[in-house]
């Protein structure tokens, strides 16, 4: 620890009128900016524009194709197939297993919208299922209990970049003859059991947006299968319905109902520069996200990410939850704590902030699927107690500034008997009230 650092977690609280441990000018673009972007990046467009291959439909010679390949090889998969966005590729991989309308798919109650949204485009019925409160990803058990005669599907989502407990949830699809959908999204590089993300169900989606660990300039998405049959649908699909094959010509004709959801060849030769260092930007990562939670992990009442041995953390979102009776003030309601200590460590400069306030069974666009908020408490509980950070640490340089965001968790934590008080009288409501359903939230 520098004496910069120990210095700035000295003093009164900056909520209370003293000094800010984060400053704007220790938060420089050379340290959290993201994506990376290098001169390797810009020659590789310059060659896309200067080449005049644009689309996916490139004979099998344009960037596209490459990151295809390249991405299959990756994770180790036969197939892979590049797309618009990471909801597209949750879409075609579910129009690829072609399941009959209305049939269920599990899908957990807290994750991004964009895991369940193309569940219902494809006139199929989300299953919410409640998270382990340990990894934040689906709770195999609760899974099991969900299952009916009509579940034909279970989307695994990594949440915030921790693969789920795939050996449990593959026993659960192999009882109910169910198939297992991976949702990869904030996964990119990860392993379970030394086996890639993208590479453990039936077939699996990854989203490249800008924001991912493993990015492009925009959008973009990918999908990967070991079947070929599944392969060759999500192509169908991916355009139009037209059978696209390299040394084909063009027909024009659609097989069956579908859009348009092509990944273009700029998106895909700035992905291939950035899977270049995936494993690098990884490595450094996890060196320096590692010994940011170490730090807070020494805290009383900071309860840090988990990681089980058998595998291993993208680190895409840290979310960090709040104890008060582990921190010495049992009497305080975990979510008033959350609150205040959240205003506390903003007015520090460190940027938390809650990550879905509401479960999505209690969002407005899926009131009709009829669950009720309360079927899911540990959800809840997650929510109301933890807030996130996101963006500064995927930079690999950014230990300088995480160094920081410790020491201003060191000063807060060393004033929590001024922020009890405030704490003990705060009308406190959970995050998920403002959800609007008719005025609230079920």
């Amino acid at each position: 620890m520098t004496d910069r650092t120990r210095m700035a977690g000295q003093g009164k609280l900056a909520m209370l009128g003293g000094a800010r441990t984060v400053t704007k000018q220790d938060v420089t673009k050379a340290l959290t900016g993201w994506p990376v972007v290098t001169e390797r990046e810009h020659a590789a467009l310059r060659d896309v524009l200067d080449g005049g291959l644009f689309t996916s439909n490139d004979g099998g010679r344009g960037e596209v194709s490459k990151l295809q390949t390249e991405w299959a090889r990756y994770v180790g998969t036969r197939h892979c197939a590049a797309v618009a966005n990471g909801t597209a590729a949750l879409e075609l991989a579910l129009a690829a297993l072609d399941l009959e309308p209305g049939a269920e798919v599990l899908v957990p109650a807290l994750t991004f919208v964009g895991s369940a949204v193309p569940i219902i485009q494809r006139a199929l019925k989300p299953v919410f299922v409640d998270i382990d409160p340990w990894t934040y990803t689906i709770d195999p058990t609760a899974a099991e209990k969900a299952v009916t005669g009509r579940t034909r599907a279970v989307i695994a989502v990594h949440l915030h970049g921790l693969p789920c407990d795939m050996t449990a949830i593959a026993a659960l699809a192999d009882r109910h003859g169910l198939y297992v959908i991976e949702d990869a999204a904030q996964a990119q590089g990860a392993t379970y059991q030394g086996r890639r993300a993208a590479s453990l169900g039936h077939i699996n989606a990854v989203s490249l947006n800008v924001v991912k660990n493993l990015p492009t300039c925009g959008e973009g998405g990918l999908v990967t299968t070991d079947d070929e049959a599944l392969h060759e649908r999500v192509v169908l699909h991916r355009q139009f319905g037209e059978e696209l094959k390299p040394g084909r010509d063009r027909d024009y004709l659609s097989r069956v109902p579908a859009g348009n959801e092509k990944l273009s060849a700029v998106q895909a030769a700035f992905t291939r520069c950035q899977l270049e260092r995936l494993d690098s930007d990884s490595a450094a990562r996890d060196t320096v996200v590692r010994r940011f939670l170490d730090r807070l992990d020494a805290l009383p009442g900071v309860v840090v990410p988990g990681c089980p041995e058998d595998r291993t953390h993208a680190w895409h979102i840290l979310r960090l939850r709040f104890d008060p009776a582990a921190a010495g003030y049992p009497e305080l309601a975990p979510g008033a704590f959350r609150a205040v200590v959240q205003r506390a460590l903003r007015a520090e400069g460190v940027p938390v902030q809650p990550y879905q306030v509401v479960p999505l069974p209690g969002q407005q666009a899926f009131h009709d699927v009829g669950a009720d908020i309360g079927d899911f408490p540990v959800s809840l509980a997650v929510i109301d107690e933890s807030v996130t950070l996101q963006r500064w640490h995927l930079n690999p340089a950014c230990g300088p500034v995480l160094d920081l965001c410790a020491t201003a968790f060191d000063k807060v934590w060393g004033q929590l008997d001024t922020l009890a008080p405030v704490i003990a009288s705060a009308r406190h409501r959970p995050l998920w009230h403002t959800a609007v359903n008719g005025g609230a939230a079920r």
